[in-house]
This record gives structure tokens, C-alpha cells and sequence, in this order.
């Protein structure tokens, strides 16, 4: 934990839960990865959810579980992607969270879906998806879920 008394712990939580979760998006972002980079980005996605865990709140855990999903679901890892998708749309459901999370969610559990050869409940989680994103209240959100639901991977599901 950090020395420096203008953090408390709680705070300095936060910080290594966003820095984790940053770094995890560089190596997601990277497609040169070696599998010690693929190991390196499991750990660091569930690194930030554990700093979560103790300095953040619901939305915070949802997405931290949702990075979880994608980072299994890119490593092609169905059972582990599908778990932490559903996770994260399960806390979605049971907060009332919809919007930006909402559509996340139903796109994680599409994207485990896909992974784990079920096309057709992963079709059925991907309209879930799309319905959610057009229901996004801000412009810039909604053009970032739609933006990010064409990317790959969708594992034969496209």
C-alpha cells in the first residue's frame, strides 16, 4: 500500500483499480500479444476488480466483471467469459442499471455465448444487445457501444 498520507487506502484503491483497468485495455488493444501478455491481461483485469471490490460501487464491479468477460471471451475461454458476463448482466438486473451497462452486459453474455458455440442464444443476447444500445440516453455512449459491437471477436457468430 502506498506510503504517501495524502491517500487513504481507500483512495489509493480506487487509483490501482483504474491503472489496472487501463492496462488492461492496452494489452486488449494489442494485437501482437504473447501468451505472457494473455496471462498478464487475466491478471491485471481481475486485479482491478478485486481494487474495486474495496473502493468502488456496483457500476464499478459490473465493469470491472465485463472486462473480466471480454478478456476470457478473447482468449477464447467460454466458461470463464460466460461466468463473468453473466455476472455482470445479473448485476445489472438486480440494480436496475440499464443504458450503457445494460447493453455491455447483454454483449458480454453474446460474446461468451459465441465463444462457447451457442449461436443461438448468443443471436438472441446480441438483439438484447442492440435494443439496449439504441436506448443509450448520450450520443457519445451510444456510438461507443455500437462502435465496439462490430468489433471482433464473435467466434463464427458474424
Amino acid at each position: 500500500m502506498s506510503n504517501d498520507p495524502k491517500f487513504t487506502a481507500a483512495e489509493w484503491h480506487r487509483q490501482q483499480a483504474v491503472d489496472l483497468f487501463n492496462f488492461t485495455w492496452t494489452l486488449i488493444d494489442n494485437p501482437d500479444r504473447t501468451p505472457t501478455d494473455d496471462d498478464l491481461m487475466i491478471h491485471s483485469a481481475h486485479a482491478s476488480r478485486y481494487h474495486w471490490s474495496i473502493a468502488g460501487n456496483v457500476v464499478n464491479y459490473l465493469r470491472g466483471d465485463w472486462q473480466i468477460a471480454h478478456v476470457y471471451t478473447l482468449l477464447n475461454l467460454p466458461e470463464r467469459a460466460l461466468h463473468y458476463a453473466q455476472l455482470c448482466l445479473r448485476q445489472c438486473e438486480v440494480n436496475q442499471i440499464g443504458d450503457f451497462d445494460l447493453a455491455f452486459a447483454d454483449e458480454a453474455v453474446a460474446r461468451a455465448l459465441a465463444c462457447q458455440g451457442d449461436f443461438s442464444e448468443a443471436e438472441r443476447f446480441y438483439r438484447l444487445a442492440e435494443a439496449a444500445g439504441h436506448r443509450i440516453a448520450e450520443a457519445d455512449d451510444r456510438e461507443l457501444f455500437f462502435s465496439d459491437l462490430i468489433k471482433p471477436p464473435w467466434h463464427g457468430l458474424k
